[in-house]
């Protein structure tokens, strides 16, 4: 492996993280721009990434490595993995981060590689080793100490517990879509399942657009259209297929461990530009749940 392919896949693993990070930070920088809805947003998203997407499928079927046909079966996993790992679980991040300042709601979403320990052990019978009982230990314990200084039990408290308890179950809907997803990936390959499955979550965004609002939820300021296509192009369609490539030059374990800027990026993204702040407790809980998440996640050699 030469150190020009290796370097740029880590390029492209830092550029894909950090495209992944700002996610939250657009999200909570619409809602205070306009009156716009979690409905409106994830429509916008996700329709104006369908073209994106559909242009990938259709060049790799035409132009990629050849692949085996995709059956039936697998076509209905296509469906169910789409709905839930990115339909549902970006609908649920983007009601919670109503609630929820960014960079709390990517330290929540950051644990979706400790869930998939747990269903792991739960549902495929792969007992979690001393390792990763530990790094769950220290995770918690890092959420803990940062959901701490906000459960008061006041209105406002009770609606951050709220968005925290919908960015969980997000952060669950992920986990439950790797874990069920892994045997999918294999035998489609990972671009063309992470394309069909982008283009499936977008009809029930549309349908959910369709029965709940109406054309005026359109009618947005100009800042909002320029916020709106960063959130397509440089936090869902780009990062997609930066992290794949990234992935394919230097594996797993060295991305994981570039992987743990993604929420570090996004609180100084939200300190920096929504002038968001995280108190010391939360700063050190944010630092033990980086480092239970990096334990779980990153393999010994």
């Amino acid at each position: 492996m030469s150190t020009s392919y290796r370097g740029w896949g880590i390029a492209f693993a830092l550029a894909g993280v950090v495209s992944f990070a700002f996610r939250p930070v657009l999200i909570k920088l619409g809602y205070s721009l306009a009156p716009v809805s979690a409905t409106t947003l994830l429509f916008l998203r996700m329709t104006l990434s369908l073209p994106f997407f559909a242009a990938i499928a259709w060049w790799f079927r035409r132009r990629g490595p050849a692949a085996a046909p995709i059956s039936g079966n697998d076509w209905l996993g296509i469906v169910g993995l789409g709905f839930l790992g990115y339909y549902l679980a970006s609908l649920l991040d983007f009601l919670g981060l109503q609630y929820v300042s960014a960079g709390l709601g990517r330290l929540i979403m950051f644990l979706y590689p400790t869930l998939v320990v747990i269903l792991s052990a739960l549902f495929l019978k792969k007992p979690a080793t001393r390792r990763e009982v530990a790094a769950l230990a220290i995770t918690y314990a890092g959420i803990a100490l940062v959901l701490s200084e906000k459960l008061a039990g006041g209105p406002e408290q009770r609606l951050f517990v709220f968005g925290a308890l919908l960015i969980f179950s997000s952060a669950m809907c992920y986990a439950v879509y790797l874990v069920t997803g892994s045997q999918l990936v294999k035998r489609i390959g990972s671009v063309r399942f992470t394309a069909y499955t982008m283009m499936v979550s977008a009809i029930p965004a549309m349908i959910q657009f369709g029965v709940l609002e109406t054309a005026d939820a359109l009618r947005l300021p100009a800042q909002m259209w320029w916020v709106v296509a960063a959130l397509v192009i440089l936090c869902t369609v780009l990062p997609v297929f930066l992290v794949a490539e990234a992935l394919k030059r230097i594996g797993a374990n060295q991305f994981a461990l570039i992987g743990a800027l993604g929420p570090v990026t996004t609180v100084v993204a939200d300190f920096a530009l929504l002038g968001g702040s995280l108190g010391a407790a939360q700063l050190l809980g944010g630092a033990l749940v980086i480092s239970g998440v990096l334990l779980v996640t990153v393999k010994r050699s």
